[in-house]
């Protein structure tokens, strides 16, 4: 699930394979047609050009209409273009795009990769116009599901031992002080590990979620995030 390991990107070549195999996997399967539309629930409607940070084999950007991306994986981005997406090689720290051309910008499972992701979230809100949106999906480090995670990178896990989990607020102030504003919110993977996944969304930031989608603005008033 994600990817976006700047400076870290070697696991992520060797299991390019297996890490996308998973997504059709049954496991992998209903827990991303969960997260998908769990970020559809705030994506929509979506206009203007769009580009995913950490897109990986770009499941998520082909399934939510992302049309390009980013990531410092080649092998993975060989799996990104054959689902048509247009992709450049690349570190979220130091995106290669402009000042202010993307209309939105998705970083989905990616910031616990991220070797500074206050930077990174600097840099998503640089390429953004003015008024654009910030989707962030993400694993809250309190859920189970964050825990669950967290225990595999301690164990020796291949990509999660790279990985640092964060809470909901710790998101949100990353991106307050990136320039970024929280709008709406959804929450999803309300069932453990292991156990037979619940496909519900609820609005808001729901504590217990082992999935959170974030909407957040560059510029403007922000929306009161439903509790």
């Amino acid at each position: 699930m994600g990817t976006e390991p700047s400076g870290a990107a070697q696991p992520f070549d060797r299991l390019a394979a297996r890490y996308d195999a998973w997504f059709d996997s049954a496991e992998g399967r209903p827990i991303f047609d969960t997260e998908v539309a769990c970020l559809a629930d705030l994506m929509s409607p979506r206009s203007g050009r769009w580009l995913e940070v950490g897109v990986g084999t770009g499941r998520f950007a082909q399934a939510l209409g992302v049309e390009e991306g980013v990531d410092p994986s080649g092998p993975m981005l060989a799996f990104a273009n054959r689902r048509g997406i247009s992709t450049r090689e690349g570190q979220g720290e130091d995106l290669p795009y402009p000042d202010s051309c993307f209309d939105g910008v998705l970083l989905v499972v990616t910031l616990c990769f991220l070797t500074d992701p206050e930077r990174a979230l600097r840099e998503c809100t640089r390429v953004l116009q003015e008024g654009g949106h910030l989707f962030v999906g993400f694993v809250p480090s309190e859920s189970q599901w964050g825990q669950f995670y967290a225990h595999k990178g301690g164990s020796g896990h291949p990509l999660y031992s790279v990985a640092r989990f964060f809470r909901p607020d710790q998101v949100v102030e990353m991106a307050a002080v990136a320039g970024l504003r929280l709008g709406r919110a959804s929450s999803c993977l309300f069932s453990p590990p292991g156990m037979p996944v619940d496909t519900s969304r609820r609005p808001g930031i729901v504590a217990g979620a082992g999935f959170l989608a974030m909407d957040f603005l560059k510029g403007g008033p922000a929306a009161a995030p439903t509790a």
